[in-house]
């Protein structure tokens, strides 16, 4: 990655602030239309610098997409990491939303606040991880995988942990489960993107009603059977 010595910045812009500008308009260039198709010109234009300049900053199309991706990705991971956890060390509790305030604790809807709240500000983000037009080889994709891979482990052991507590060691059903829950992380996520007017808040307690009304139409509800507690993950 070629960087200038000089930490002046651009048209009296700190050199630190400049970067810092860079990236997020790199990040929403790449997560709104893929790497394939990001158009450096215009992450340049979104800030008001040269393309010259972005190469000087960042490197290849490669490296900028890397570093855009690198913070997202650990902070994602580290993020539903410590929900998980959170909701291990809490153990079963009922996902209704409460009359006002935040939503009742679990796993699901820990790992879901955690992710909202992670990506607010740069919702686009999410997609980087996801990317599949990123070149075969380059290390932007070698390190998107292993996000992924990390991601995944964290859904298929949440979603194995479920299903053992309730009586159930068939491995097809966890990863049928494992596949549902990431598959709604990721339709969830993709919704609020599209209704940015949703804070971290509101989508965390929209998921709670919608988690309560989904446990009281499951069979057995009645009877109390339904856990309280889905893995944690997403994908």
């Amino acid at each position: 990655m070629a960087t200038p010595p000089s930490r002046a910045g651009t048209k009296g812009v700190p050199r630190a602030r400049r970067e810092e500008q860079i990236l997020a308009a790199a990040t929403e260039e790449f997560g709104s239309r893929g790497y394939a198709a990001a158009s450096l010109p215009a992450v340049a234009a979104r800030v008001g610098v040269t393309k010259t300049l972005l190469h000087q900053y960042f490197g290849a199309k490669q490296d900028l997409y890397l570093a855009c991706l690198t913070p997202v990705g650990d902070r994602l991971v580290a993020v539903i990491r410590a929900a998980v956890a959170e909701g291990a060390a809490a153990g079963p509790s009922v996902t209704a939303p409460s009359a006002a305030g935040p939503p009742a604790a679990g796993t699901p809807l820990l790992v879901l606040r955690a992710i909202f709240t992670a990506l607010e500000g740069r919702r686009e983000a999410w997609f980087l991880v996801y990317e599949t037009s990123l070149p075969p080889d380059s290390e932007a994709a070698r390190r998107a995988a292993e996000y992924r891979a990390a991601v995944n482990r964290l859904a298929a052991d949440g979603t194995a942990g479920l299903l053992a507590a309730a009586g159930h060691a068939d491995p097809l059903d966890a990863d049928a489960l494992n596949h549902v829950w990431q598959g709604l992380v990721a339709t969830l996520v993709r919704w609020w993107i599209k209704h940015p007017d949703q804070s971290p808040d509101a989508m965390a307690r929209r998921c709670a009603r919608l988690f309560a009304v989904a446990a009281a139409l499951a069979p057995g509800a009645a009877q109390g059977d339904v856990p309280g507690n889905l893995p944690g993950g997403a994908g």
